[in-house]
């Protein structure tokens, strides 16, 4: 799982949340919410999902200063019923209506064994699984849903409308790992297509048609046209009930309306629909670690096919990563150094310190 390529330099976690803070605060944001911030990117940037990381800053910082994304929004929570509420992102950033609304859910959830929180008006949130860490962290089962902007046709269509919207999920452990599941209803991630373009590589040519609808491995042709549904209908019908839970009930937009992160045209208008669950409604703590245990325990050490040398529990991979970036660094290249720096030295906060 090594990054060895030489093209790399590195950041620690330490030195990239510092930064991502300096150039947040130097755009407007609060210092509190600029620590929340940061420290979803830098998570997904320390779990290998460098499509959500600190690299999202320049296109961010563009929605901010095209006065589409409020930098000094803070959400506002108001509590519909004992175990449901609603956040309202006041066209903030997604990280703090995520959060604030993930807290208010596990708070519930604890006392009444269920949170439910529907969040409207808000901005992406990064990687998913972050926010399922954090009921994870609380020691909380969740479910994490959002919708995004169009990248997908829907089954049998050949036009964009719905969004690779993320689906996610996650529950604690006792002396294995947690399950976390985060995933898109595509092939892959759109992220990842952006990556490839920043970092002048190719992708797959399952991942995405160009615009003419032909299969192609130039991101740059890919992000003209369509991505891939994954499992045909089964991923085109996982991105509308994203839609239907995240979109359609919070009252933000949906059915195609939602505008892409890197759009600084107008407001996103993103939704998204959290749960958190108490593990031992049904039985002892306990018994629920040792089964979840046990689930992870079947999972990995079952027979492997042909050319598999070992099996992972969801989450587990990136999780790994986790732990080896935590000793090599966060890996950049050139171009991304330079990006971010040039967010830095508009405002005048500190240069991204490498190792």
């Amino acid at each position: 799982m090594a990054e060895t390529d030489t093209k790399y330099s590195y950041v620690t976690a330490s030195a990239a949340k510092d930064f991502v803070e300096g150039v947040l605060v130097g755009n407007g944001v609060a210092a509190a919410n600029a620590a929340i911030i940061s420290d979803c990117l830098i998570k997904a940037d320390m779990r290998g999902v460098d499509t959500h990381g600190m690299n999202r800053i320049p296109s961010y910082m563009d929605r901010v200063a095209q006065g589409v994304l409020d930098a000094k929004a803070t959400p506002e929570l108001k509590k519909l019923t004992p175990v449901v509420a609603q956040v309202d992102g006041k066209n903030g950033f997604g990280f703090l209506a995520a959060h604030q609304g993930m807290q208010c859910a596990i708070e519930m959830g604890k006392e009444f064994g269920i949170g439910m929180v529907s969040i409207k008006h808000s901005n992406h949130f990064g990687m998913s699984a972050w926010v399922v860490q954090q009921a994870i962290d609380a020691g909380m089962m969740s479910l994490v849903f959002t919708n995004s902007s169009p990248a997908l046709p829907v089954w049998g269509g050949q036009s964009k409308l719905m969004g690779v919207s993320p689906i996610a999920c996650g529950a604690p452990a006792g002396k294995e790992r947690p399950f976390i599941l985060d995933m898109a209803p595509s092939v892959a991630a759109r992220g990842k297509i952006y990556k490839a373009k920043r970092r002048g590589e190719k992708i797959p040519l399952d991942w995405a048609l160009d615009a003419e609808g032909k299969p192609t491995d130039d991101p740059s042709e890919a992000l003209k046209g369509v991505m891939l549904p994954m499992g045909g209908p089964k991923g085109s019908g996982l991105s509308i009930m994203m839609d239907v839970f995240s979109g359609v009930l919070s009252g933000s937009a949906f059915a195609g309306h939602v505008t892409n992160p890197y759009d600084p045209s107008k407001p996103a208008d993103v939704g998204h629909f959290l749960i958190a669950i108490k593990p031992d409604l049904f039985m002892s703590l306990e018994d629920f670690k040792e089964r979840m245990d046990y689930l992870y325990q079947r999972v990995v050490g079952s027979d492997k096919a042909a050319g598999v040398d070992r099996i992972y529990f969801p989450g587990e991979m990136e999780q790994l990563r986790y732990e080896e970036r935590m000793k090599t660094g966060i890996p950049l290249v050139e171009a991304e150094i330079t990006a971010l720096n040039a967010e830095a030295e508009r405002v005048g906060s500190k240069p991204i310190v490498l190792f």
